[in-house]
């Protein structure tokens, strides 16, 4: 067995001690730029923290300007729209003494007559308490039933030619199994206390006193509605029988019906109608942390990915 030269053993050692040092610097380099990208991003993330919460504290009350309120979704409680909500940001956007005007941005189905009412009552009562401060409302996509509701205690109603509003009418409802329960063999069993408790099940025969007794009480949340709109639309509304029969229409068949009252953009009621082009937006967005928090979510995957695609370019 040939035995390794003195001089070949201490060349192997050579290249090996070059490699191991290089392998701890090339760590060291890795710890550093490490250690560097996550000090960038505690510092990034204070510095925009600092600056969310600076534009978010609160809204910027110098200059006059129309306040904007958006009521997007479907309206009722734990849905896209609350009452409570919408009532806050309208009360917070009248206080406001360098506020000439104030639009209610609409694009909404409708949703819980209730809710809807309250937003209704609070305008109402907005307006009384604030006469020399206009509200408008102004229709994006749709305004139909509930939406309606709340837009018709506004001073006037704008909307574009293709916008959805109307849909004045009252809806309940279900569905039946009964036939084909008793076509699978299947026996239902309800137990209830009271002799109505179990009215509108879904496995039952309908009753015809249950059917009385829920029609009416359609029929009278939709006088609730015909009677709100009357006395927010007045003699604007045209004799059209269909107006309260749960149809609707265009923005432009909804003008000729005095359902709304022009064409119009929050940009341009503000400008031509409210006479404050300067707009700030008052909409509840939550609180700031939890607004910050969305908001830097993708930040924080983007500069993980920066880092990654780095370490990556380098140890490939």
């Amino acid at each position: 067995m040939n035995e390794m030269h003195p001089t070949d053993r201490d060349r192997q050692w050579d290249i090996l001690e070059k490699l191991a040092t290089e392998g701890l610097k090339e760590q060291r380099r890795a710890r550093r730029w490490g250690l560097f990208f996550k000090l960038f991003f505690v510092i990034y993330l204070l510095v925009g923290l600092g600056l969310f919460v600076w534009q978010q504290d609160a809204i910027d009350p110098v200059g006059r300007h129309t306040a904007l309120v958006d009521l997007r979704g479907v309206i009722g409680t734990d849905q896209d729209v609350e009452s409570e909500a919408i009532s806050d940001a309208l009360n917070t956007a009248f206080e406001n003494s360098d506020t000439a005007g104030v639009i209610l941005r609409i694009n909404s189905p409708g949703g819980s007559p209730v809710h809807s009412g309250h937003i209704n009552a609070e305008i109402q009562r907005l307006r009384q308490h604030y006469p020399d401060t206009p509200l408008h409302t102004v229709v994006t996509d749709v305004c139909a039933s509930g939406g309606y509701y709340v837009a018709v205690a506004s001073d006037n109603i704008y909307a574009d030619k293709a916008s959805i509003v109307g849909s004045i009418g009252v809806v309940m409802d279900g569905f039946g199994f009964v036939d084909a329960m008793q076509k699978l063999g299947i026996e239902r069993r309800l137990i209830a206390a009271g002799k109505y408790k179990g009215m509108l099940d879904p496995f039952s025969p309908l009753d015809s006193a249950v059917e009385t007794h829920t029609r009416a009480l359609v029929d009278q949340v939709h006088q609730q509605f015909i009677d709100t709109v009357k006395k927010g639309r007045g003699d604007r509304l045209s004799e059209d029988p269909d107006i309260f029969s749960g149809l609707f229409w265009t923005g432009e068949r909804a003008l000729e019906l005095g359902l709304i009252d022009g064409f119009g953009t929050a940009k341009s009621v503000a400008r031509d109608v409210i006479g404050a082009e300067k707009i700030v937006n008052y909409t509840p967005q939550g609180g700031w942390l939890e607004r910050f928090a969305k908001q830097m979510g993708a930040t924080i995957a983007k500069t993980i990915e920066i880092d990654t695609r780095f370490q990556f370019s380098r140890f490939r």
